[in-house]
């Protein structure tokens, strides 16, 4: 998963300064980000303070990891059973 070059506090100040009256294009030049990331962020975090938005980005991660984690034991497991399989 590829890691925002924006923060989570970053992203909730420019949320904050479209629901003030700035345009979605001139948010997008000045901070270089494109209208799709802003709607789909827009979408995801409305309404959403800094430390809202920091909490749901941990959990995220964390998320992941533990699939990745749950992943890798599942393919332990199933070769692990391959191989009892093949001595009895």
């Amino acid at each position: 998963m590829r890691k925002s070059k924006f923060s989570p506090q970053q992203i909730a100040k420019i949320l904050k300064e479209f629901d003030n009256g700035k345009s979605v294009e001139e948010i997008s030049r000045e901070y270089g980000v494109s209208t799709s990331a802003f709607y789909k962020w827009r979408s995801r975090y409305a309404g959403m303070s800094g430390k809202e938005l920091k909490r749901i980005k941990e959990l995220e991660e964390e998320n992941h990891k533990l699939k990745q984690m749950y992943a890798n034991l599942a393919l332990d497991h199933q070769m692990a059973k391959e191989i009892i399989e093949k001595k009895l």
